[in-house]
């Protein structure tokens, strides 16, 4: 069992993911696809399930060997070391990129989005998720009270904690991004926001203190992070309670679905041509 099913900000990315490309591959499975930034390897063997190859790159050699541990038996998927701003790849290689959770420790976002393009075939599909800007209050109340009243050139955050814990020195801005994707060439398919105020209220502050405890590798570095208590999911199967983790997804969505503050984004873009 994964426990981090469990979490409301994790599930919703994770459900966006895969009904995307449930609709993508409705037709046929994406020849060729790479998961940009695979972390422990969480997302891969649903990915490969609509790839007829999937290749998983980091730029974290023990997150990589975790993930190779994890899904042993996925036929068609294969781990390779890659720095996402600056892919190994050739041009108009890759059918569909999905990337979560990854833009926002590069330091160069918008390079990254070029990059993407520029390793995807015309008429690939990028499927990415990134922590937003937008959060709302409920997530992180000081830092949204700290950006409400702090001036041009002050720091981004007050607390490395709430939104800007999990090793984020700085968020992604919508429109800001919807920018680069456009310089870049894509046509934005679907943009949409991800977990809203009620998983905010759920996970405010907590979460992330509990991954720096908890998680290896909790800042997301390159190194593995140590100590005792650092810990790794053992598999990728989910557990019927995570119907409750579905269900408070649902009421969060349904009641606050109006509000342009979400936790995350989650965006389709699609390489014309």
């Amino acid at each position: 069992m994964n426990f981090k099913f469990f979490f409301p900000t994790f599930r919703t990315r994770y459900r966006f993911v895969r009904t995307r490309l449930r609709k993508l591959s409705k037709e046929q499975p994406f020849e060729r696809g790479l998961n940009l930034g695979t972390g422990e390897g969480d997302y891969d063997r649903m990915i490969a399930g609509f790839c007829q190859e999937l290749i998983g790159c980091d730029v974290n050699e023990p997150d990589l060997e975790h993930a190779r541990a994890l899904n042993k038996g996925v036929m068609n998927l294969r781990y390779e070391l890659n720095n996402a701003l600056e892919l190994t790849y050739p041009d108009n290689h890759f059918d569909l990129v999905v990337s979560s959770e990854v833009i926002e420790h590069v330091g160069q976002p918008e390079k990254m989005v070029q990059e993407i393009y520029r390793v995807l075939r015309p008429g690939g599909y990028a499927v990415i998720t990134f922590p937003s800007q937008e959060f709302p209050i409920t997530y992180d109340p000081v830092n949204r009270i700290w950006q409400l009243f702090s001036g041009d050139g002050q720091r981004e955050y007050a607390i490395s904690q709430g939104a800007y814990a999990f090793g984020h020195e700085y968020l992604i801005p919508g429109e800001p991004f919807k920018r680069w994707a456009e310089n870049a060439g894509f046509e934005i398919v679907e943009f949409k926001g991800l977990s809203r105020h009620l998983t905010g209220l759920a996970e405010m502050y907590w979460t992330g203190i509990a991954q720096s405890i908890f998680k290896k590798n909790a800042g997301n570095l390159t190194e593995e992070s140590k100590g005792a208590l650092k810990v790794r999911p053992a598999s990728t199967k989910e557990s019927s309670l995570v119907t409750l983790t579905d269900a408070w997804i649902d009421i969060d969505e349904a009641i606050f679905s109006w509000s342009n503050r979400s936790v995350g984004k989650g965006v389709v873009l699609r390489k014309q041509g």
